[in-house]
C-alpha cells in the first residue's frame, strides 16, 4: 500500500478504512495496533480487503 509502518499514514489509512466500513474502534486502538503489532495489523487490513472483494463491496 506505499505506506510507512513509523508514521502517521499508517495509523491514518487504518482508521479512514475503519470508519468507512463501520468497523468498531477507536484512534487510539489503531495507534497502538500499529505501534505494537504492525506487521499483524497490516496483514488484518489486507485480509479483510480481499474479503469485501470477493463479496463485491469493496
Amino acid at each position: 500500500m506505499n505506506e510507512c509502518c513509523l508514521c502517521g499514514g499508517s495509523v491514518a489509512m487504518r482508521t479512514l478504512y475503519r470508519t468507512k466500513y463501520g468497523i468498531p474502534g477507536s484512534i487510539c486502538s489503531d495507534f497502538c495496533t500499529i505501534l505494537w503489532c504492525g506487521l499483524c495489523s497490516l496483514c488484518q487490513l489486507k485480509r479483510d480487503i480481499n474479503r469485501r472483494k470477493e463479496m463485491g463491496i469493496f
